[in-house]
């Protein structure tokens, strides 16, 4: 199984704007960008780059909210109450819209709340062991493991996230055994991969690189395709042994259910401008992110297609979070 966002090529022609503002009048106010996640941080720092473009293409500010709190439970119950006119919009994760939902049995509810508007970017994670084991590639892992029967473990930022449902997914396709260590947070897994006392981790580039930089982990592989991998000379995992291996994380921009689609069509038209600004790249890319446009029906698929892969993860090494 790879879970993975190869249809991105589908594309429709996009609606005049002007037209659009002639038909409907939108947007007849500001807008506001909701982030399930605390200023500061990676989704913060690109909502708040596509909320200033987006408003300058279609004329009117737009305000990023930050509403942290219960995985997305916070964002989500706003937009639950929001109006449906387009002038509020979920900037969404996919563990937001797909992944914590599956974990709660909310999937279904959620996915009837929310329409989808555009992906905005991926970010695949970065597969790193520790160089006190010295491992140097993804076959040497497997290798290691399997000589080590139940002697390896890998951490992650917490139960039920992508990356660990990541290490879930590998240990299937390589028919190995490894120990999860759960910790609260980033920043401490990490010190422990470099001590050691972690061996293994999927996470995001930009918090990995300076341990990488200076050989305290060595990275093995990336979950997905990434420019900025490909530059640093990191195969993917599904180029190294593992053909069927993939997933990425990314982010979104939903609207609530009932917003007219005329409305979604314009937001598409503008993110679909925005997105294809090079100097957006060149902005996201140092954080691992890579800009990708999507139609409102590719997306659907997206968050559609991933729950499918996700949920067997989930079921076959029975992980709960209730």
């Amino acid at each position: 199984m790879r879970i993975g966002l190869r249809f991105l090529g589908v594309a429709i022609a996009a609606l005049s704007i002007a037209s659009a503002v002639q038909a409907q009048g939108f947007p007849a106010k500001s807008l506001s960008f909701i982030v399930p996640f605390a200023a500061g941080g990676p989704a913060d720092i690109v909502a708040r780059e596509v909320a200033r473009l987006v408003g300058e293409e279609l004329g009117k500010p737009v305000v990023v909210e930050n509403q942290p709190g219960g995985s997305g439970v916070v964002a989500l119950n706003s937009m639950n109450r929001a109006t449906a006119d387009g002038h509020t919009l979920l900037f969404a994760a996919s563990g937001t819209v797909v992944i914590h939902p599956l974990l709660t049995g909310k999937f279904d509810e959620i996915t009837k709340q929310l329409v989808p508007v555009s992906l905005i970017s991926t970010s695949p994670h970065v597969l790193v062991v520790t160089s006190k084991i010295g491992v140097k590639s993804v076959k040497g892992l497997i290798e290691y493991a399997k000589a080590n029967p139940g002697k390896l473990n890998f951490g992650s930022a917490g139960t039920g996230g992508a990356a660990h449902l990541g290490m879930e997914m590998f240990k299937s396709q390589a028919n190995i055994d490894a120990v999860h260590i759960p910790y609260k947070g980033t920043s401490q897994v990490i010190a422990d991969l470099a001590s050691g006392e972690v061996q293994a981790l999927f996470s995001s580039m930009p918090s990995l690189k300076p341990l990488i930089d200076r050989g305290a982990v060595v990275a093995i592989g990336m979950s997905g395709p990434s420019a900025g991998a490909e530059k640093m000379g990191i195969p993917e995992i599904s180029k190294s042994g593992l053909a069927e291996f993939g997933y990425t994380t990314w982010y979104g921009l939903f609207a609530p259910t009932g917003t007219p689609q005329n409305t979604v069509n314009m937001l598409n038209a503008a993110l679909k401008k925005v997105l294809a600004n090079p100097a957006l790249a060149e902005k996201l890319s140092p954080q691992g992110l890579d800009v990708r446009y999507s139609t409102p029906g590719a997306l659907g698929e997206i968050v559609q297609t991933e729950a499918a892969g996700w949920l067997k993860i989930i079921k076959e090494a029975a992980i709960s979070i209730k």
